[in-house]
């Protein structure tokens, strides 16, 4: 088959062993720079040229589109979603998971688990939103935002009124949402690939940190995760229209809660520390249903 990863650096981890595992299977591969892309938009005849040239015979592309590139990178998938190709990430699906309140409006309708979460926009309701999610200490996050930037822990009510009347002076949009003290800086994150959980890992906030991305010193340990944990991972990936997403989760009290979706998970971090071979995973699922 013919298989594209949309991606602008082919020499990233990512994008390098999606490549590999493609040729490995047999596959053409080839990486697409979404940002080199010109489309055709015209009745009956869409179209993409890239780096001035037809992108030819293409069969399936696996979008790797950043937040910073969602708007190009969702036009191309897009384009290539009326062009026929099969995108395990629709357009739609990678812009609702980029937008928090979106997906955890959107999730909170299909009754998937989630610390509360409030958002407003009012100046003058600052304490509402504060006392709508318990009063701290609550977490403060930015509508959009990745590997943990934007995420603020407020311990008490005057850092909280700080910190979102600083975003709101930024014009940055944010959401205020539930701290949930007994997951001890560790969460679940659980890479989902098609109707599958096939990798899983906890990571470990590093000392004198809440956040638990590995980009911000954490550490990570395979698990294998619950039955709860795997329904919820796959349920949300579904929900928001995404083939491969990696979900992250809290173990709270009373279960599993859901606090973030990435629809462009990195693969080093699960890789290494699981010793599953995800790239091999996604790029089977992808031809799989791409023949189909």
């Amino acid at each position: 088959m013919h298989l594209a990863v949309l991606s602008q650096n082919p020499h990233l981890y990512s994008t390098r062993r999606l490549v590999e595992a493609g040729r490995r299977a047999g596959h053409e591969m080839r990486v697409v720079d979404y940002l080199r892309c010109q489309l055709r938009v015209t009745p009956g005849r869409p179209d993409i040229r890239h780096r001035g040239e037809s992108l030819g015979r293409l069969d399936a592309a696996i979008p790797r589109v950043p937040t910073s590139e969602t708007r190009p990178g969702c036009a191309v998938v897009q384009q290539l979603e009326l062009m026929g190709v099969y995108t395990p990430n629709t357009a739609a699906g990678i812009e609702r998971s980029r937008d928090k309140l979106r997906c955890f409006q959107l999730l909170a309708h299909e009754d998937v688990p989630m610390p509360v979460t409030a958002y407003g926009d009012s100046h003058r309701e600052v304490r509402g939103l504060i006392e709508a999610v318990g009063g701290p200490p609550l977490v403060v996050k930015l509508l959009e935002g990745t590997q943990g930037v934007g995420v603020v822990l407020c311990e008490t009510p005057h850092a909280a009124e700080s910190v979102i009347e600083a975003f709101r002076n930024l014009g940055a949009p944010f959401l205020v949402q539930q701290f949930i003290a007994e997951s001890k800086g560790s969460d679940v994150r659980c890479l989902v690939v098609g109707e599958r959980v096939v990798a899983s890992m906890m990571r470990t906030a590093a000392e004198g940190e809440f956040r638990s991305n590995v980009h911000r010193g954490g550490t990570a340990t395979r698990i294998e995760p619950t039955a709860r944990e795997v329904d919820i991972a796959v349920r949300a990936a579904q929900t928001l229209g995404l083939g491969v997403a990696g979900v992250d989760l809290l173990r709270g009290e009373d279960g599993p809660l859901l606090i973030e979706v990435n629809s462009s998970p990195g693969l080093e971090g699960i890789e290494t520390a699981t010793g599953v071979d995800v790239a091999g995973a996604i790029v089977r699922s992808v031809a799989k249903r791409a023949r189909g």
